[in-house]
């Protein structure tokens, strides 16, 4: 097979999701103490956080396990992903680009946790007393992966109508 024909070209943008986090996240360790934040915009601080669950801290309060459930569970899907990539044809650029980012936010934050122990994160969006949850990089790689891929899901079933009628 070969392999320029499938959707493994497009983990050039797994790389670059990859290391513009984990280059992020070394600049936010170096650069801030443990929560102090800066304020960029009225909306809008760089805030130094530890994430030492998942999504919203989903699970960060538990004895430790979870690092390791994480870490497991982020190669698992990203292996998955990859095997998805190597089974697209190279001409599905939505889907592979999502498919991509996807991987490279779950390998940078499983290197982040594997190595700190916790997922560094510093995006802090807030209206007035309300804050969104903090996040980073390869979080915003994962949602804007996961959007392409439901565009992507959409586009077909439109495809699939408009062939219908």
């Amino acid at each position: 097979m070969n392999l320029s024909k499938t959707g493994l070209p497009f983990l050039w943008i797994s790389a670059v999701a990859f290391f513009t986090d984990l280059i992020t996240k070394l600049a936010v360790v170096k650069n801030f103490s443990l929560y102090e934040s800066v304020n960029i915009l009225p909306f809008f601080n760089l805030t130094y956080v530890r994430n030492h669950g998942a999504a919203f801290s989903f699970l960060a309060d538990h004895a430790g396990w979870q690092k390791y459930f994480f870490i497991l569970l982020a190669l698992a899907v990203s292996f998955m992903i990859l095997f998805f990539l190597y089974k697209n044809q190279a001409t599905q650029k939505l889907q592979n680009t999502g498919y991509a980012l996807m991987i490279g936010g779950a390998l940078a934050n499983a290197a982040d946790r594997a190595y700190h122990g916790f997922v560094v994160d510093f995006f802090d969006f807030y209206w007035q007393q309300w804050h969104y949850p903090v996040f980073n990089v390869a979080d915003i790689a994962i949602c804007i992966g996961a959007g392409l891929l439901a565009i992507d899901a959409f586009k077909q079933n439109d495809k699939k109508e408009s062939k219908q009628n």
